[in-house]
């Protein structure tokens, strides 16, 4: 077998990120020092000018023009697909800020037995630690959400989702998964998984596809000593993407765990929205109107569903 072209193909899916793609661009060869890296960028048919920005900055990135929006995991996929030989996957959202050394550091970690993503310490855009550990969800850990709220259902591992304790943040850790915004994942967990599922369109592809990486033998490392901010997108702030993301999860968990369980995943989910959205919550009750036609459920999610959930 012949050796990998580069250590890291960095892979970058953009939807109009024009604003935030120079950041990240500027962070890219501090953030990988030491290593070979090729940077691919996969757009979803945008209509900004943040290709023509990249290549501006880096002449000599590889640009996939989906021609379509055609959603994160296939962006992601087809970007993959484009990359030369590597050891490694970097992704990327746009709005991400790799710190000096960061990738090295997560390189390293998935040479430990048993890893296949390694994932680092990450701070939102005010420096405050983003919390990025995640459990698997179940039924119960949903209710915990529902009835005592994400942050103090999260000090429980068996009542909550988002690892929300700080000091769990201090030291290495193997969570079931990792927000999606920063991963890197090896070369052997990619061919064994395959790619990420394309039929979620937006969200919850990086939670079924650590799960399904763990399920294979390759676990998810938490690497404190690596860091990068994320700048954060516009998901609980928009009504549409709301809706999309919490539709999303009960999808993955009724593809996970079969009709029964995931009519009562269904089940707790529409309690929290709805106790959220008689508080006045708008993201929330787009979100209930979603989750309760069975119509919309059962599509395809894409551009139209956050469009139809606005």
């Amino acid at each position: 077998m012949s050796p990998p072209a580069v250590d890291v193909a960095v892979v970058v899916v953009t939807y109009n990120s024009a604003d935030v793609l120079a950041g990240l661009v500027d962070s890219l060869a501090a953030g990988l020092a030491g290593l070979s890296w090729q940077l691919v960028v996969a757009d979803n048919d945008s209509w900004d000018d943040g290709v023509a920005r990249v290549l501006d900055l880096v002449p000599g990135c590889t640009v996939v023009r989906m021609g379509r929006n055609a959603g994160y995991a296939a962006g992601l996929n087809a970007g993959v697909s484009a990359a030369p030989g590597h050891r490694a996957v970097l992704v990327l959202n746009p709005d991400v800020r790799l710190e000096p050394g960061c990738v090295p550091v997560l390189l390293d970690a998935l040479e430990k037995p048993g890893v296949g993503i390694a994932v680092p310490r990450l701070a939102d855009g005010a420096g405050r630690l983003h919390l990025s550990m995640r459990r698997e969800p179940t039924v119960l850990r949903a209710l915990g959400d529902a009835v005592l709220g994400t942050r103090r259902a999260g000090r429980w591992s068996l009542l909550g989702e988002l690892v929300t304790d700080p000091r769990a943040y201090d030291g290495p850790a193997t969570p079931d998964w990792a927000e999606g915004s920063t991963q890197l994942i090896s070369v052997r967990c990619w061919q064994t998984c395959g790619g990420w599922d394309e039929s979620f369109f937006l969200y919850s592809e990086e939670t079924e596809y650590g799960l399904r990486a763990r399920d294979a033998g390759y676990a998810t490392g938490y690497v404190p000593a690596a860091r990068a901010t994320h700048l954060q997108g516009e998901s609980t702030t928009s009504a549409g993407l709301w809706a999309l993301l919490v539709a999303n999860r009960v999808r993955l968990h009724r593809r996970r765990h079969g009709w029964l369980s995931g009519t009562v995943f269904w089940g707790v989910v529409v309690l929290r929205e709805a106790s959220r959205a008689a508080a006045g919550r708008p993201t929330s009750r787009a979100a209930l109107k979603m989750l309760t036609s069975a119509r919309r459920m059962r599509e395809s999610p894409g551009p139209h569903t956050v469009a139809w959930s606005s």
